[in-house]
């Protein structure tokens, strides 16, 4: 059986910060801001449009599953790696696209609660906290003042939340 192109690259990178930051930080945390955004304004709009919390997971599933492929083969694409010192661009585009998946699934799951309010109120915490998550990474990694970045991450994501919501209570 041939190795996933990387893996073997795998050990190298955990020894050296700045590959660890370029091949598995930078690619992960642009796929979880990518999922954790993206797919707030499909969720919640039909969430408000209707009502019906099964529908929304549907919704959501499917968009954090497109979501994850799309950025998968964008990362995986758009640079070999060779000139930016990023590293094998399959790896890249796993780690991106797995980590789209995460952020766009995680406030997904509280529609398995057939109850759409209760599962809106859940939901909205996970996003909270992935908000949360997503700005210490900036923060731990990138040395972003914690604060600028929990601003800017939540200005994002409120402004996708309310195009959700705008869309959903027409």
């Amino acid at each position: 059986m041939s190795e996933l192109p990387g893996w073997r690259e795998l050990g190298a990178i955990f020894h050296n910060d700045r590959s660890f930051v370029l091949r598995i930080v930078q690619p992960g945390l642009a796929g979880l801001m990518d999922g954790s955004v993206s797919t707030l304004a499909p969720i919640f709009a039909t969430a408000f449009a209707t009502h019906r919390s099964h529908t929304v997971f549907l919704i959501g599933a499917a968009s954090a599953v497109g979501a994850g492929i799309s950025m998968a083969f964008s990362e995986g694409l758009s640079d070999d790696g060779e000139l930016t010192g990023r590293g094998n661009p399959v790896f890249r585009g796993i780690v991106t696209g797995l980590m789209t998946f995460v952020g766009g699934f995680l406030h997904t799951l509280p529609f398995l609660i057939g109850n759409v309010h209760t599962a809106l109120t859940l939901a909205y915490l996970v996003v909270g906290v992935e908000l949360l998550v997503i700005s210490w990474i900036r923060y731990r990694y990138f040395k972003t003042s914690f604060g600028m970045s929990c601003f800017q991450v939540i200005v994002g994501g409120g402004l996708v939340f309310a195009a959700g919501i705008l869309i959903g209570s027409s």
